[in-house]
């Protein structure tokens, strides 16, 4: 009788942590999300210069656009950040201006369009306290475009 007043007692009490568990799951997540943002945030300011510099020497190692050597790049303030909506990986959009010279007999050197300077967004992510890029620049777009048109991938970030 008293084995069977035991196992009563552990299966509510096993019920009962369960639903404790549901009911803070959630606030907790939204806690760490939080906090997590505001640590990357801090850290992006911290790290950017360094992570600034990585990007261009990925980015002109790259070899893209194809004939096209990376020769400057002017990083604007602008800068968006989002979390991928499978992972939770925050990511960082960061305005650029590129300028390009071409590749000595190269298919674009004849091309009157290689000294325009180009509008980017260079793409950083943020993982265990630190910063990297993998040097992608998403052309033709400013942060907020990248954003919007990676919705399905990257949901915005705020922070307050």
């Amino acid at each position: 009788m008293m084995n069977q007043q035991w196992m009563i007692a552990i299966g509510v009490t096993a019920v009962l942590l369960v639903l404790v568990f549901l009911r803070v799951r959630k606030p907790l997540v939204v806690w760490w999300r939080r906090r997590e943002a505001e640590q990357a945030l801090r850290a992006f300011r911290i790290q950017r210069e360094q992570v600034e510099a990585k990007f261009f020497d990925m980015a002109r190692s790259l070899g893209k656009p194809r004939g096209l050597r990376w020769i400057h790049c002017d990083w604007k303030d602008t800068v968006t950040f989002g979390r991928d909506v499978r992972s939770g990986l925050i990511t960082a959009f960061a305005a650029i201006e590129v300028a390009f010279e071409a590749i000595e007999d190269g298919d674009m050197e004849d091309v009157e369009a290689v000294g325009t300077i180009r509008e980017a967004a260079a793409v950083f992510h943020y993982h265990r306290g630190h910063w990297g890029t993998g040097g992608r620049a998403l052309f033709n777009m400013n942060p907020a475009d990248a954003l919007d048109r990676l919705k399905g991938q990257f949901e915005p970030m705020t922070v307050d």
